[in-house]
């Protein structure tokens, strides 16, 4: 995001604090989809020079079926100046799963959950990524492939990633949306790539350390990858950390080349 993106989202996310309801988060997502789905719309609210009151009017008008508290996030939403319409959409869909989290709290490991269930089958990955099959045909595939093992909200979630790529692989969205539920939870996630498994005492040194490199909990997914050769890949938040053997291998091939 840019930097007036973010700043508009930090101020937005304080309306979060207020009454919600079980379905904001749902219903927040929704809005995020129709908004981005009308240009018109989405120029409109997107637009800094428009009165904030006039916005409201908008919001209040087309989102009139929605709860109380959802309506007054998405107004807090589109009364501050985004770098740019798609970052509108982006924080909208944000704020949805922050609601959704602040209220399921075990969102993010369900998200985890099936991103690493999307990544294991590559037929699967290669449906749902592709933009020629029916968006309606693939969110009813992920409803049965997640049927009784995710919760009402997180399958609410995968769809909403399903029916809304917007450009993303939906494991990676996955992924991310796992990050923004555990932020709202107070805690960071951070994937751990390995050549081979690690024991559960470097497990443990690899958390203590993060922890205290965050200064909050952190929770560490470990990913096996043997074309690492050997080290240790971390990913925490945009922050990377490569000290691979095939990441040293790379870098030597590019001064060689050179």
């Amino acid at each position: 995001m840019g930097s007036a993106s973010r700043e508009a989202l930090a101020v937005a996310k304080e309306a979060l604090g207020g009454r919600l309801g079980k379905s904001a988060g749902a219903e927040l997502l929704a809005a995020s989809a129709q908004i981005d789905s009308s240009s018109a719309l989405l120029a409109a609210l997107a637009d800094s020079s428009t009165e904030s009151a006039a916005k409201a009017q908008l919001v209040d008008r087309l989102f009139a079926s929605i709860s109380a508290g959802a309506r007054t996030v998405l107004n807090a939403a589109v009364a501050q100046a985004w770098s740019n319409p798609a970052e509108l959409v982006e924080g909208i869909e944000e704020l949805g799963l922050r609601a959704e989290a602040a209220t399921e709290p075990t969102l993010a490991d369900e998200l985890l959950s099936a991103a690493a269930a999307i990544d294991s089958s590559h037929e699967l990955e290669l449906v749902l990524g592709s933009k020629l099959g029916d968006t309606q045909a693939k969110v009813q595939l992920v409803e049965r492939l997640f049927k009784g093992k995710l919760s009402a909200a997180a399958t609410g979630v995968v769809r909403h990633l399903v029916a809304n790529p917007r450009g993303r692989r939906v494991s990676a969205a996955l992924r991310e949306s796992a990050r923004v539920a555990a932020d709202q939870g107070g805690t960071e996630l951070a994937t751990v790539t390995v050549a081979s498994p690690l024991n559960e005492a470097q497990q443990g040194r690899i958390s203590t350390l993060l922890e205290k490199n965050a200064g909050r909990p952190v929770r560490v997914t470990t990913v096996v990858d043997p074309s690492l050769v050997g080290g240790v890949r971390i990913q925490i938040g945009d922050d990377v950390i490569d000290g691979s053997v095939r990441s040293r291998l790379d870098d030597l091939r590019l001064q060689l080349a050179g």
